[in-house]
């Protein structure tokens, strides 16, 4: 028995794939909504929708008779930390979850919960030192956000409707999607391989050693499969991360590890800078290694400058977040965050994206 039909806003990025994963293996009928086609068999069935289209996301949502929505969905532009305060991305980011929920939530519909995904920006992680720790029922931070946006239009449309909202806040999650803005594990490892192609050791090109936590996209997925069937979970706003903290210089013995290099001395450098050259170093390995044919564009995306943000932050002591309320009610997987980082770039070289 199918125990329900899920669909899955932005099915190929780093939480859509997770969560996609997640729910095709516990049994439930998934369809993910993503613009491109997914690289391999999932188990899911693939609609290609444009958000932004309001009379597309009705042709192509309207009767599905989904149960639960999953919005991973996002809209980033090209400068990345300055389209976090961009007006146009912010509107851009609210209509498309409308379009979306509104072509899934016609009348007399089947629609019983939906997840929506924030982050630390929700504390102004972005703008300076957030308060330590952030806690989901602090009053909004005063910057504009299109977090605010998004779950403003939840609480409205949900007045007389019969679903329930949970919003999620991870902090830097770890997976793997193609071409994500934020993906710092293919940044990561990508910089890695290429630093050892050119006969270098393993330098952490950050400043500062900044405390903070980061999400599996395995356990985020979790978390929201929980929170789509969970009473306590509903209307219900939940912080999530690993359970443990770390640094992201700490880390780096560890990346050094998988990919058997020496390390060098720390020497903060602009990610974006220093690999705008490297494609021709990278097809190199791709060739010698036998890798999937990913160019640096196709794997990384604008994810050097997240790198940048993430690894370069001597402004700030930490950025740490309350896990107590989603403990409390009902959810509290964790894992080690060096074990998973691990994991996850040996599992990126088992599937030939990354060099052994």
């Amino acid at each position: 028995m199918v125990a329900g039909k899920v669909v899955i806003a932005g099915a190929l990025g780093l939480v859509g794939r997770a969560t996609l994963g997640r729910y095709v293996a516990d049994g439930w009928e998934v369809i993910g909504l993503s613009r491109r086609a997914p690289p391999e068999a999932t188990g899911a069935r693939f609609l290609s929708v444009d958000l932004t289209d309001a009379a597309a996301c009705r042709s192509a949502l309207s009767g599905l008779g989904a149960t639960h929505l999953v919005y991973a969905a996002l809209y980033e532009k090209p400068e990345l930390r300055a389209g976090w305060l961009d007006t146009e991305q912010m509107e851009t980011n609210r209509a498309m979850l409308a379009n979306c929920v509104e072509a899934l939530d016609a009348e007399g519909g089947t629609l019983r919960h939906i997840a929506l995904l924030q982050g630390t920006k929700a504390y102004g992680v972005h703008l300076g030192q957030m308060p330590i720790p952030g806690k989901e029922d602090a009053p909004r931070h005063i910057h504009p956000n299109f977090y605010w946006l998004q779950e403003d239009y939840l609480r409205e449309r949900q007045r007389g409707r019969g679903w329930h909202w949970t919003v999620l806040r991870p902090q830097a999650v770890i997976g793997f999607a193609l071409g994500s803005a934020m993906n710092m594990l293919a940044a990561t490892g990508v910089y890695a391989a290429i630093s050892r192609a050119m006969g270098l050791p393993l330098v952490f090109p950050g400043r500062g050693d900044r405390v903070t936590e980061v999400t599996d996209a395995r356990l985020l997925a979790s978390a929201i499969a929980w929170a789509g069937q969970s009473p306590a979970a509903r209307d219900q706003i939940f912080n999530v991360t690993n359970g443990d903290t770390m640094t992201w210089r700490g880390l780096f013995p560890t990346v050094a590890r998988v990919f058997g290099m020496e390390q060098g001395h720390p020497h903060p450098m602009s990610l974006p800078a220093i690999m705008a050259d490297k494609e021709a170093v990278w097809q190199a390995i791709v060739q010698r290694h036998g890798l999937k044919p990913h160019s640096l564009r196709e794997l990384v995306g604008d994810s050097w400058q997240f790198a940048d943000f993430a690894f370069s932050r001597d402004d700030q002591a930490a950025s740490l977040l309350s896990t107590i309320k989603i403990r409390q009610a009902g959810f509290g997987d964790c894992i080690d965050t060096a074990a998973m980082l691990e994991w996850w770039l040996r599992d990126l070289q088992r599937q030939k994206i990354l060099p052994p």
